[in-house]
């Protein structure tokens, strides 16, 4: 039986106490003998909370919801979306749920949230469980993307359950603590629309408004304003992956934040190779969200978005849809300056670089990476060396570098900034083997080689002497890769 404890961390209960429609009071199924394996302490220190305090017996159960923290209130949070392309009126947290907000030191409101914690009523036929490998996957590269300024949900702690998981095989059980800005999705405004209740509808738009997007209250159309935010946000956040090679797997409704972070970390990956069509995910068999197709569906979830805020932009449907449509049309320009932005920085050439020059280079450069099946990020890393004067870092990638030194030239006129390039092209990203190599020995027992690789993902952009083997792309023997939810 769940009981409440006091701890230095006072809890608030804004989203249950304010969103009961979609919020379920529940809680968190009894671990058998639960262990903490990776704690993360300076994101707990900036909650405010004692990390000494969460490495004991008490702490650890308030990690995984088996000891509730003074004004905590689990609930299992309601929302529909469209997964996959498919419209579903009734998704919600099946194995999640909301401890409840702290309040950071910096004075920010902040979700603290369970994943893996057992069947809620969302649950349909799921166990509502998770397992250790994809629980610290998402810990190893939610924070590695914190690492590399890319906004994002963060990961304090993964617990072990001792209770053995069925997935293919059995798998030793564990919860991760998860914290973000909130968990509202583009999925819970479908929600209140689904139902007809535009007066929820209309508070869920105060509540992002006034948590995320407060600049929004002052404009004439605050809801118009909100919209507008949100695809702003997206627009960069997109940009971001893509800029870094990273392929999310899953961009389903209930996966888009309204406050602009990168959510659920289950089948995701970073390119090795370039290769605008990659699919990672083991459940994407069409590849509606490879890497080239990231920014078509935020597009098409942002358009879902502006469908469940029809009621509040106008009165009129017609006039609600002419407002939608023209704030959906600065999408694309937005996310194309930021990637074109984005890929200048990349490449040295700084935001003054005229378009018409850097554009063509960009675009010669990645046809030249997919065609030699060079590695996405130790080239734009080893071209660096190139802007620097010795070009065979990046050079020696291509089979044929013919090609490279005729682009090279044209890049080199420009005069491009290498210290520059350093400061955005990382050494350090979760490269796939690396992760599956320390997931697979924390799997067994064995954590170090994880605690290594969270290590050098906390400085991504900074070169260090002896970490070679994880700047390096997947041996050639490592083959097709492919990641899994781990439902």
């Amino acid at each position: 039986m769940s009981t409440t404890t006091s701890t230095t961390l006072t809890f608030d209960g804004r989203f249950a106490r304010e969103f009961e429609e979609l919020a379920v009071p529940w809680q968190a199924e009894e671990a058998p003998s639960p262990q903490l394996l990776v704690l993360n302490e300076r994101l707990a220190s900036e909650l405010g909370l004692d990390p000494a305090l969460l490495r004991t017996p008490e702490g650890t159960l308030m990690l995984i919801g088996n000891r509730v923290p003074e004004g905590a209130t689990p609930v299992a949070q309601a929302y529909a979306g469209h997964q996959f392309g498919g419209y579903s009126p009734l998704l919600g947290d099946g194995r999640a749920l909301l401890l409840g907000e702290v309040t950071d030191i910096h004075g920010r409101l902040r979700d603290v949230h369970l994943k893996g914690s057992g069947r809620t009523p969302f649950a349909r036929a799921g166990d509502g469980l998770a397992v250790v490998g994809p629980m610290l996957r998402e810990y190893l590269v939610s924070e590695a993307m914190y690492a590399m300024g890319i906004p994002t949900t963060r990961s304090l702690a993964v617990v072990a359950t001792g209770r053995p998981v069925r997935r293919e095989t059995m798998l030793p059980g564990a919860v991760l603590t998860r914290v973000a800005s909130s968990h509202l999705r583009v999925g819970s405004f479908q929600f209140a629309r689904v139902n007809g209740d535009t007066e929820l509808l209309r508070r869920l738009a105060d509540h992002a408004i006034s948590r995320h997007h407060p600049d929004a209250a002052k404009a004439d159309q605050p809801y118009l304003a909100l919209f507008d935010a949100v695809i702003a946000a997206q627009a960069s956040l997109v940009a971001q992956w893509m800029l870094v090679g990273f392929v999310h797997g899953v961009m389903n409704t209930d996966n888009m934040t309204i406050s602009g972070e990168t959510i659920d970390y289950g089948p995701c990956a970073f390119m090795d190779a370039f290769n605008p069509g990659a699919v990672y995910s083991s459940i994407d068999a069409g590849g509606r969200y490879a890497y080239a197709n990231q920014p078509v569906i935020a597009e098409w979830n942002l358009t879902r978005l502006a469908e469940a805020l029809l009621p509040l932009l106008h009165e009129d449907q017609e006039q609600a849809v002419a407002l939608a449509v023209e704030s959906l049309g600065a999408f694309r320009n937005l996310y194309s300056t930021a990637w074109s932005t984005g890929m200048k920085s990349k490449l040295g050439l700084g935001a003054e670089a005229r378009d018409d020059e850097a554009g063509p280079l960009v675009n010669d450069l990645l046809a030249m990476l997919e065609e030699g099946q060079v590695d996405y990020t130790s080239f734009l890393r080893g071209l660096g060396s190139a802007a620097r004067g010795t070009p065979d870092a990046a050079r020696t990638m291509f089979t044929d570098p013919g090609a490279f030194d005729a682009w090279t030239k044209k890049w080199l006129a420009l005069a491009p900034d290498a210290d520059m390039m350093d400061r955005v092209n990382p050494v350090y990203i979760p490269r796939n083997h690396l992760v599956e190599e320390a997931l697979g020995a924390a799997t067994a027992g064995d954590l170090d080689p994880f605690h290594r690789l969270v290590d050098v993902l906390t400085q991504p952009y900074t070169e260090r002497p002896g970490l070679e083997r994880y700047a390096g792309p997947a041996p050639v023997d490592f083959g097709s890769y492919r990641t899994f939810c781990g439902t």
